[in-house]
């Protein structure tokens, strides 16, 4: 991508950086605690709202289970996957009109063989649409309360 494009009004960023991941153990143990969630096969997404609508990317953990997968190596893959997936696609979160109320989520693998990524790309954005649609009405209803 050249620079010049990067800078032109309505470009999209299709980056994932580093203030974009969920690390914190606390907000973790939130978003666990309190957070909805709902499954697509062979993914989980469970998400907390913001405070307020917003155009900014949610904070986002992606997770395979070790039980599922023993080898370090098909984890990796799989979250490889799933965070490819996200990258490409977050955009159907941040270009919602009116902005969207993500402020932490997690994409969990809940298979228990390797799928392919157009499988898993599919999937995710069906959950990032899901999401948008089952969230909105929630962020309003809490805000008139």
């Amino acid at each position: 991508m050249s620079p010049s494009l990067a800078q032109t009004p309505g470009a999209r960023s299709y980056s994932f950086p580093k203030e974009e991941h969920l690390c914190r153990k606390k907000l973790i143990e939130e978003l666990f605690g309190r957070g909805s969630s709902f499954g697509l096969y062979p993914l989980r997404i469970v998400w907390l709202p913001a405070p307020a609508p917003t155009s900014a990317p949610p904070q986002v953990l992606v997770s395979v289970s070790k039980r599922s997968f023993k080898r370090a190596v098909d984890r990796n893959y799989l979250k490889r996957l799933m965070r490819e997936a996200y990258r490409l696609n977050k955009y159907r979160l941040t270009e919602a009109p009116g902005g969207h109320p993500v402020g932490t989520m997690a994409i969990i693998y809940t298979g228990k063989e390797k799928k392919p990524f157009a499988l898993v790309e599919k999937k995710l954005i069906s959950g990032l649409e899901r999401l948008l649609a089952d969230a909105t009405p929630t962020a309003v209803a809490e805000s008139v309360s």
